[in-house]
C-alpha cells in the first residue's frame, strides 16, 4: 500500500524568502494555473489518461492520494545557515538538463549550480552538535531528485539514520520548506525519477508512474531484481518514453506511451549495469556488468546503432550521458577515466536509423578504431572497436558520475569524495582533456 499525506505548518524556517523570478516562467504557468482539490474523489485505480499503456489495469497502491500544490518558482538563493561539520555523501545526481546537480547527505540535502559553479540551496536536518542524540536524531538522505530548477524534490531517507523511512518518497517544497505529502511502499525505494507531468518510483522489482498533477497511478511495471533502482525518462514533452530492466538478465523494457508500444531490446548476454536516455528518448545507451562495451540502441525498433569500447578489462560502469545534441557520449567508470566517444548517429535522425555522414562538418574527430580493421573478421572484434576519442583521468578509489556541460565541447565530472571537475575536450585532436575548473563542494563556504 502507498498512501501520500499532507502536512501541517513548516517545522522549519524559509530559507527563501525572497526568490528571484524563475528563469523558466512556461513551466510555472502551466502548472500555477491549475487550482487542485484537498482530496481526491476518485476511487478509480486507473485514470482515464490519453497515455495509458494498454496494459491491464492493477491494484493501486495509493488509492486515496492528496494532490500537489502548485509548483512555483525556482530556489535561487544562496544559504544564511552557519557552516556544518562536513558531512558524508550518500548520494548524487544531475537535474535534467545537467545544469544543477543535487548532493545526499548523512545530514541533509544540497542543490548546487555547475556553470557557474556554485552552491544555490542546503538543508541540514540535524544540528552542528556532535552529540549522540543528535546523530541519533537522522538527517541521512540517500535520494534526492529535482524537476530542472523549480521548487520541487523528490526525497528518500538513507544512511545509518535516515531523515525519512526508506520506503517512502517525501515531496519536498522548497518555498514552503517542508515535505508537503509523502508515498508510502511496503519495500525500500530504490530512486525516483521526475517529469513535469509525472513521478516514477522504482523499487527492488517493481515501477510504478503516477500523474503528477493528481498522484493517480498510471501504470506499474514488474522488473528483474534492480538494486541501483536503474529507470530513465524522457523530458520531452510531446511525449513519454520510459526505460527500465526487463525480466530477464541483459534486457532492457522501453515503454513508448504515446504511442501505447512495449519495445523489449537483449541488450547484454550479463545484467544490466547502468543506461542513460537522450531528452527525447529516441537513443538509449546501455553497459552490462562486465563493463568493456558500451552500446546505442534505437529505442522506437530497438536497432544496434553502435557499439564502443571503454576498454578490454572489466568494469563497473558508474554512468552514462549523452551530450545535448546526441553527438557524444560519456562514461564513467571505477577505472578511474572518463571517456568521451564520437557517435555516428544523432538523435533527430535515430528513427530513420540513418548514420551520420563521416563528411559531416560536425564530426571533426574520426571514430578511433583499431589500425587492425584491415582484417576485420579475421583478429577477434577487439580489433576492430571504437575507442573513446578523448579521455580524463581521475583519482581511483572513489564514484564518479558525468555529464555535458553548458559551455561547448564540456564535461562536469562530480565525485562521491566530494569533488567537482570541468574539462574540455578537444573536437579535432582528441586525447587527453583539459582540467579547466575543480572545486571540493564538501568543504565549507570558503570554497565558494
Amino acid at each position: 500500500m502507498a498512501t501520500l499525506s499532507a502536512f501541517s505548518s513548516p517545522p522549519w524556517p524559509n530559507p527563501n524568502p525572497n526568490p528571484n523570478p524563475n528563469p523558466n516562467p512556461n513551466f510555472v504557468d502551466s502548472f500555477s494555473d491549475h487550482s487542485f482539490p484537498l482530496e481526491s474523489d476518485s476511487d478509480s485505480p486507473m485514470p482515464q489518461d490519453p497515455i495509458e499503456p494498454p496494459h491491464p489495469q492493477e491494484t493501486n497502491p495509493n488509492p486515496n492520494p492528496t494532490p500537489i500544490p502548485g509548483i512555483q518558482n525556482p530556489f535561487t538563493t544562496t544559504p544564511d545557515s552557519p557552516p556544518s561539520p562536513q558531512p558524508n555523501l550518500l548520494h548524487l545526481s544531475f537535474n535534467q538538463d545537467h545544469g544543477c546537480f543535487a548532493a545526499g547527505t548523512d545530514h541533509g540535502f544540497r542543490i548546487f549550480n555547475c556553470d557557474p559553479f556554485r552552491e544555490i540551496f542546503r538543508r541540514d536536518f540535524i544540528s552542528s552538535s556532535t552529540d549522540s542524540a543528535a546523530e541519533e536524531s537522522g538527517g541521512g538522505i540517500s535520494a534526492v531528485e529535482m524537476l530542472f530548477r523549480c521548487n520541487i524534490l523528490a526525497l528518500v531517507g538513507g544512511g545509518p539514520h535516515p531523515q525519512y523511512p526508506p520506503n517512502k518518497v517525501m515531496i519536498w517544497d522548497d518555498h514552503q520548506s517542508r515535505c508537503i505529502g509523502e508515498l508510502s511502499f511496503r519495500s525500500n525505494v530504490r530512486s525516483v525519477r521526475l517529469r513535469r507531468d509525472r513521478i516514477v518510483v522504482v523499487l527492488e522489482q517493481k515501477v510504478y508512474v503516477y500523474n503528477f498533477a493528481d498522484l493517480k497511478l498510471l501504470h506499474q511495471i514488474e522488473t528483474i531484481a534492480n538494486p541501483k533502482g536503474l529507470c530513465a525518462v524522457s523530458q520531452q514533452t510531446s511525449s513519454l518514453v520510459l526505460v527500465c530492466p526487463g525480466l530477464q538478465k541483459g534486457q532492457v523494457r522501453v515503454e513508448h506511451y504515446a504511442s501505447k508500444r512495449t519495445k523489449f531490446i537483449m541488450a547484454h548476454d550479463s545484467r544490466i549495469a547502468c543506461f542513460a536516455l537522450t531528452p527525447d528518448g529516441h537513443l538509449l545507451a546501455t553497459a552490462s556488468s562486465k563493463g568493456t562495451l558500451v552500446r546505442v540502441y534505437n529505442t522506437i525498433d530497438g536497432t544496434l546503432l553502435q557499439e564502443v569500447r571503454r576498454g578490454a578489462d572489466r568494469a563497473e560502469i558508474y554512468s552514462l550521458a549523452f551530450s545535448s545534441t546526441a553527438q557524444w557520449l560519456a562514461v564513467s567508470s571505477d577505472k578511474g577515466t572518463v571517456h568521451v566517444f564520437s557517435l555516428k548517429v544523432n538523435s533527430a535522425s535515430a528513427g530513420n536509423d540513418k548514420p551520420r555522414s563521416a563528411s559531416d562538418p560536425n564530426l571533426a574527430v574520426t571514430q578511433s578504431s583499431s589500425s587492425l580493421s584491415f582484417i576485420r573478421g579475421v583478429l577477434p572484434k577487439y580489433f576492430n572497436s571504437e575507442w573513446s576519442v578523448a579521455q580524463f583521468r581521475l583519482p581511483e578509489g572513489s564514484h564518479y558520475i558525468v555529464a555535458f556541460g553548458h559551455q561547448k565541447n564540456t564535461v562536469v565530472i562530480l565525485g562521491m569524495d566530494g569533488s567537482f571537475y570541468r574539462c574540455q575536450f578537444d573536437t579535432v585532436t582528441g586525447g587527453e582533456m583539459t582540467q579547466l575548473e575543480y572545486h571540493n563542494f564538501l568543504k565549507p563556504e570558503e570554497a565558494f
